[in-house]
């Protein structure tokens, strides 16, 4: 595991302890943790509907194997269980 320094405003700071204080994280590290998945989630997921707008833009969209279609709903599925945990 990686050990990270940074530096926040005190409001940022404050809003962070404010987190801790309500009970959904036990540390600031988990906080940060899971924001990182979030944003993690956020970037995949606009991967995704990047992939699925040029596929149905494109002429070949139908040519999509059923085993492509099976890949897509498991990584849809995949972003649809990240982002209710979070």
């Amino acid at each position: 595991m990686t050990t990270l320094n940074i530096s926040l405003p005190d409001n940022l700071k404050i809003f962070i302890d404010s987190r801790l204080a309500e009970g959904g994280y036990d540390t600031v590290s988990d906080y940060f943790h899971e924001l990182v998945e979030q944003d993690q989630a956020r970037k995949e997921q606009k991967r995704l509907e990047a992939v699925l707008v040029e596929r149905l833009q494109g002429e070949d969209w139908e040519e999509l194997s059923p085993a492509d279609w099976v890949n897509l709903r498991q990584e849809l599925k995949e972003r649809l269980a990240v982002a209710e945990r979070g």
